[in-house]
């Protein structure tokens, strides 16, 4: 199945929202927004750029703005609803009631004219934490050299979920029943939560 199909597959899927979404989606075409498939979503932009997305959810569908926080934002509508993504700013709707045509597509043109402008925040890096192993995990770790040489190749992310794991148990004895589970799972070479990926 091609972009395309997948586009209309999402629009045409029975949901709450499907006529919602619909209108958004011509308010989009009506902005001459390029239209996509990403992340199991429709996201429109200019010049192969991502500027916004549609959205539907369980209790309401809206609009995203990759760059929202630049858009002037008249109405008030926009929340950031992920403090870790400063940039990005959504308009949830509950209804097809709370459309105003005139006033979506105004914030659509905005957010593809800032795009053109080259309106971006651009992510600031955080700072590489130095992973401090747990006494208790080094210790385990130097008597099952298998754990240890499977522990250092797992990625930092993985290595961090072990750590925070027996870090953050309040009590020795869980601490202790923690390791007894983990050591045969750092040996196979797997991350803590691998079976919920």
């Amino acid at each position: 199945m091609d972009y395309s199909e997948k586009i209309e597959a999402y629009y045409n899927q029975e949901h709450p929202f499907k006529k919602g979404i619909q209108i958004l989606r011509e308010l989009a075409l009506k902005a001459n927004a390029e239209e996509f498939f990403k992340w199991q979503a429709p996201v429109y932009g200019i010049d192969g750029k991502n500027v916004f997305w549609i959205a539907r959810f369980k209790n309401h569908f809206g609009i995203g703005f990759f760059n929202g926080v630049f858009l002037s934002d008249p109405k008030q509508v926009l929340v950031n609803v992920q403090k870790e993504t400063i940039a990005m700013r959504h308009w949830h709707f509950k209804s097809i009631d709370e459309i105003d045509s005139t006033v979506v597509l105004n914030y659509i043109i905005e957010s593809l004219d800032n795009e053109k402008k080259g309106l971006i925040l651009t992510p600031v890096k955080k700072k590489k934490e130095k992973i401090v192993i747990p006494k208790l995990l080094k210790d385990a770790l130097f008597k099952n050299s298998e754990a240890n040489k499977k522990f250092k190749s797992l990625t930092p992310y993985k290595q961090k979920e072990y750590i925070e794991y027996i870090a953050k148990a309040k009590q020795e004895k869980t601490k202790l029943s923690r390791l007894e589970k983990i050591i045969p799972m750092l040996a196979a070479g797997k991350g803590l939560n691998d079976r919920y990926r």
